[in-house]
This record gives structure tokens, C-alpha cells and sequence, in this order.
């Protein structure tokens, strides 16, 4: 067989191997740089498609049609290349608007349209001469000006494209390397056999460049990720990154740096590329002692004292590995933690003046413990003690004694309360339920309140099954009753009935206290359904204990919450109040203590 028959099934081979590449492209065609390259290898495909038959044509006509063939791909192939390295490597033509990058295709279509009109004006190909090969008659052409000026753009071209190239491999990771490489060697294999065209023009050797090319265009899209990620797009990555980052290769080399680092290590903008990291960071020993002798990724701080302020970092150091476990390079980033630092600082600042409020609470508490309650108390036992034995005519001033003797009672048992209340934030009260006979416990409260209730002649009951019995702990269960009674003795009128009853539901026991007083008006129901710690009656002014606390109620709603339960109200104004609650059942009868059992005989006695 005619050794051009072989050469055209080479070439139609080319042709095959950038359809493929072609295709590989399309399937990420949502690249500019993906698409960019279906169009470079569609038009050197058309090349080798064209020359394929050219070398096999034996006549005039069949020569004109494969060159009209391969001119359909020859005029762009180098403005293509040109195109795919601007926008690959990012370079300053990336970011011109159409009709500048549209420059680049003036030469290319003047060509196309010198080479069609050619038989016009000859200023292309002057003539075509025939000649023979192996006996086989062949047309060669004599070439005219506009083939010398394509040819030397097509050589310029080349030389641009591969000037953007060096400097981006020098800055690059290996990886980007390899990617770089691959598409110099694409556009240097047609170059390479097009000068060997110039050596001999028998034969255009040109094309088979490209089944060189080909080959290395699939390689580098299978092998390195050609048209993943090109070095653009780390570019746009490293840029719009807050964090600083250094990019070392294996030799402790720096080849690149975004704008991060930069500001946080202004050495590395005025530092050659690439340089050794030893030399430009030599500032910081420090950091490069973490560097160079860690042998794994890490974490570490790492502080900058600035004139301005001092700047924190939280350092990470990342090794590179190629396919395998062998070391290519590091990463080295900077999360910049200054802002948090200062908000530590802040916040320890404000947990020790929180410390030292706190401090000063207890000891306020302390004092009143000890300094307030107790001359109170004091005040109490006098009172009680001048009431049993003071018999004064003056209406007046009984009446003066009583209120007296009134408000140092509540003003204690407020101060009690508050104090209980106290003990029970700090955890110096003990929860210690156990099972108590619940009948027998009211009774003790309401025998502790039937003074005070037999001063409003207020009749006190209950309505529990004497063989109710709770799960709670005796003393908050104690003041639970206490200020319940205590506000319903304030609120209910002169004559008026209280009762204390309880209905079990499953392994709950649901008890009331009922009165039939004055109710709550709806504005104080509003504020005791609210989660306040502290609350008034609004019309406290008018009442019995004008402006006093409910901060009975407050306990009693804390002492509940521990128990698992909630406190709950209805009233209606004029007509009395319920307040209801919950605790946990207990199965069977507790027993009462010798104390208990004489408070329910007081009590028996006194409603006896």
C-alpha cells in the first residue's frame, strides 16, 4: 500500500482522538475554558480530516476541496490555543469585554476568506504545481504574502501563549503544573511538525501534531483534572478567601499567597517568586520551627504584635500528598481570632464584676439574715408578749397597737420568705420528700392560721380523706399551705370561709384553697400569671398590707415547680378565689410524728 494511504489513516486517527477530547469537553461544557476547547479541537480535527484527503487526492479538484476542508479549521487552531491559555491561566485578557477578545479572530477570518477567494486575487497560494510520489501524480502549492502572514501570526501566537504559561508555573502547585504542561506540549507537537513541513514542504506534518496532541489532552483530563479546576479558578478561590493561606511546596519554597496572608505578612508582597520561606518569614522563628519541623498536620495559636493592636490566629498547617502517601507541598492558613480574644476578655471581665455582685448579694443576704430578721423577730415576741398582757382602755391606742403588732408580723414573715427564698436559689435548701398523711398536715397549717383567721371570726376547714397521703418535703409542704392560708385570711372579709381540699387523680393529689373573700381583680390576675420574680398588687395602697410583696406566692410557686407541679388560680371579684396544685401521690398511709399528732389535737380542739 502507497505510504500516503497510511499517513491518511494516521491522520484520520487524529481526527478521532479530538473528537474524543471534544467530547470529554462537552460533558463539562459549562466551562468557558471546556467550551473554548470543543471549538480548538473541532478545528483541528477538520485539519487532519482535510490533509487526510489531501494526500491521497489525485486530481486538481479533489486537492481545492480538501484544502476548502481543512481552512475551515487552520485559520483559528492557534487563536483557539491563545484563547484557552487566557482564560486557563487568568491573565489580564480574561476579563476584556467580546469585541477585545474578538480581536484575536481578525487574522483568522481574513485568512479563511483569502484561502475561499483565492482563484480571485492568488495572494494565498500563487499556483499549484503538479508533481508525482511513488508514480502517483500530487498538487503542491507556491505560497503568496497572506500565507506568510498567517504563518507568522500563527508562530507570535504561540510564543504569547506560552509566555502566560511560565509564570504561572512557577507560582503553581505541582498539580497545576502537570495541567500546564499537558496543554504546552498540546500546542508544541503541531509547532515541532510544522517546522518540519519548513524542512521539507513534500508533505505538511503539521496535523499529525495533533494526534500528539490528542493523546495528551485526554491524558491530562483523565489523569490531572484538565478542565476541573483550572489555575483561574484557584486564583478566584484564593482571593475570596477571608483567611490567610500560603501554599509551600516539599522544598519549603512559597509559590503562592492570597491577599489574606499578604495583610497579615506584608513581607511576602515585596518578596521574589518563588522564595524560601525561611527567608521572607524570618521575623517569625517561632512559626517557622512549626513549619519545617512538624511532620503532620496540626493546629496551633499564633500572635502578631502590631502598633496598632495585637492580632490572634488560629494556625492550621495541612500537608499535600500526590496519589499515594508522598509529600508534595503544605498549606498553611491563618483564622484570624482576634475579635473572639476580645470578647473572652470581655466576657471574663464581666464574670468577675458578676462574681463580685454576687459576692456582695450573699452578704447582703447574710445581713439581713442575722441583722434584719433577727431584731424582727425580736420585735415579734415583744408584740405578742405586751398583747397578752397589755389591758388598755383607750380604744385608740389598741387600735394603734394592733396595726403595730400587724405589720411587724407580715414584715417578718415577708423577710422569712425572702430568705427561704434566698436559701433555696443557692441550693442550701435539701429536698428531701417522703410520704406524709395529708389530712393530718393541713390540719397542723390550718391550726398554725386560726389566730389569725379567729381575729376576722373566719371559719377554716378541709375536705381530705384521711387516708390521703403525699409524696413531698415536709417543710416546703409547710410553707406551700402557710402562704396559701396567709393570703386567703388577708383577702377574705370578716366572717368569711376558707377550705383546704384535696381529690386524687391516678398517682396525682390535686388540692384547693378555697375563700370566699373580695377575688382578684383582672389586672392582678394579669400579674400573677405572669413569670415575674417579684410583683404588687396595683391596688395594694387600699388594701389591709398596702404595698406589701406577694412574695409568698413567689416561693410557693418555686417550691411547687420542685415538686413537679405548677400553682393555678380562678376568682372571680366579689365572689372568693381557688387556688390549685398538685403533688405526687403516695400509696397506703404515711404515719404522723409525736409533733404532728399534737398540732391536729390544737387544731381539733380549737374547731371542737
Amino acid at each position: 500500500m502507497d505510504i500516503r494511504y497510511w499517513l491518511s489513516l494516521l491522520l484520520f486517527l487524529a481526527t478521532a482522538l479530538t473528537g474524543f477530547v471534544g467530547y470529554l469537553s462537552y460533558k463539562k461544557r459549562h466551562q468557558r475554558v471546556s467550551r473554548t476547547m470543543i471549538y480548538l479541537m473541532t478545528a483541528a480535527g477538520l485539519y487532519s480530516f482535510g490533509y487526510g484527503f489531501e494526500i491521497i487526492s489525485t486530481t486538481l479538484r479533489g486537492t481545492q476541496i480538501s484544502l476548502q476542508i481543512e481552512y475551515l479549521g487552520i485559520p483559528f487552531v492557534t487563536a483557539l490555543w491563545l484563547l484557552l491559555a487566557i482564560q486557563f491561566t487568568g491573565g489580564a485578557a480574561a476579563r476584556l469585554r467580546r469585541r477585545y477578545v474578538a480581536l484575536l479572530f481578525v487574522i483568522p477570518v481574513v485568512t479563511f476568506i483569502a484561502h475561499l477567494t483565492n482563484d480571485w486575487h492568488h495572494l494565498f497560494y500563487k499556483e499549484f504545481v503538479l508533481g508525482e510520489s511513488d508514480g502517483s501524480p500530487i498538487y503542491t502549492t507556491v505560497k503568496g504574502p497572506l500565507y506568510r502572514v498567517h504563518g507568522f501570526y500563527n508562530y507570535l501566537i504561540l510564543v504569547f501563549g506560552t509566555a502566560l504559561f511560565v509564570p504561572m508555573y512557577l507560582r503553581s502547585l505541582p498539580v497545576v503544573r502537570k495541567q500546564i504542561v499537558t496543554l504546552i506540549l498540546g500546542a508544541a507537537a503541531p509547532l515541532l511538525f510544522n517546522l518540519a513541513y519548513l524542512l521539507d514542504p513534500t508533505i505538511d506534518y503539521t496535523p499529525f501534531g495533533f494526534a500528539v496532541s490528542g493523546v495528551a489532552y485526554a491524558w491530562g483530563i483523565f489523569r490531572f483534572n484538565l478542565l476541573r479546576l483550572t489555575p483561574l479558578a484557584f486564583a478566584k478561590v484564593f482571593e475570596t478567601i477571608g483567611d490567610g493561606v500560603i501554599l509551600l511546596d516539599n522544598e519549603g519554597r512559597i509559590v503562592s499567597f492570597n491577599r489574606a496572608a499578604a495583610d497579615i505578612f506584608p513581607e511576602l508582597a515585596s518578596a521574589p517568586s518563588p522564595s524560601f520561606g525561611k527567608d521572607v518569614l524570618s521575623a517569625y522563628p517561632e512559626l517557622l520551627e512549626r513549619i519545617y519541623a512538624g511532620d503532620r498536620d496540626e493546629r496551633f495559636p499564633f500572635s502578631l504584635s502590631r502598633p496598632a493592636r495585637e492580632s490572634h490566629y488560629s494556625c492550621g498547617l495541612t500537608f499535600v500528598y500526590e496519589p499515594g502517601t508522598t509529600p508534595i507541598g503544605k498549606i498553611l492558613m491563618f483564622n484570624d481570632i482576634t475579635e473572639l480574644k476580645m470578647n473572652e476578655e470581655r466576657l471574663r471581665e464581666n464574670a468577675r464584676q458578676m462574681a463580685q455582685l454576687n459576692a456582695f448579694k450573699d452578704k447582703l443576704f447574710t445581713v439581713m439574715a442575722h441583722d434584719i430578721r433577727d431584731p424582727i423577730a425580736l420585735l415579734v415576741s415583744l408584740t405578742d408578749l405586751l398583747g397578752d398582757e397589755r389591758e388598755d382602755p383607750d380604744l385608740a391606742h389598741a387600735e394603734v397597737f394592733r396595726e403595730i403588732r400587724r405589720q411587724v408580723g407580715g414584715t417578718f414573715h415577708l423577710v422569712d420568705n425572702l430568705l427561704d427564698w434566698y436559701r433555696s436559689q443557692k441550693g442550701q435548701i435539701a429536698f428531701r420528700p417522703a410520704d406524709w398523711n395529708l389530712q393530718q398536715v393541713v390540719r397542723q397549717a390550718l391550726s398554725l392560721a386560726g389566730t389569725r383567721a379567729g381575729m376576722k371570726r373566719i371559719r377554716l376547714s378541709e375536705n381530705i380523706d384521711d387516708n390521703a397521703t403525699v409524696n413531698a418535703d415536709k417543710e416546703m409542704l409547710d410553707l406551700i399551705l402557710r402562704n396559701l392560708l396567709s393570703n386567703a385570711i388577708k383577702h377574705t372579709g370578716i366572717g368569711g370561709t376558707i377550705e383546704i381540699g384535696a381529690v386524687r387523680d391516678g398517682n396525682r393529689v390535686h388540692i384547693s384553697v378555697k375563700d370566699n373573700g373580695s377575688g382578684i381583680d383582672e389586672e392582678t390576675a394579669r400579674v400573677l400569671r405572669q413569670e415575674d420574680l417579684f410583683f404588687k398588687d396595683p391596688g395594694a395602697p387600699n388594701k389591709e398590707d398596702g404595698g406589701e410583696m406577694r412574695f409568698g406566692l413567689v416561693l410557693t410557686r418555686e417550691f411547687l415547680r420542685i415538686h413537679g407541679g405548677t400553682l393555678q388560680f380562678d376568682s372571680e371579684p366579689g365572689q372568693g378565689t381557688i387556688f390549685r396544685f398538685s403533688l405526687p401521690g403516695a400509696i397506703g398511709r404515711a404515719g404522723t410524728n409525736e409533733e404532728e399528732s399534737v398540732a391536729v389535737r390544737t387544731y381539733e380542739s380549737h374547731i371542737g
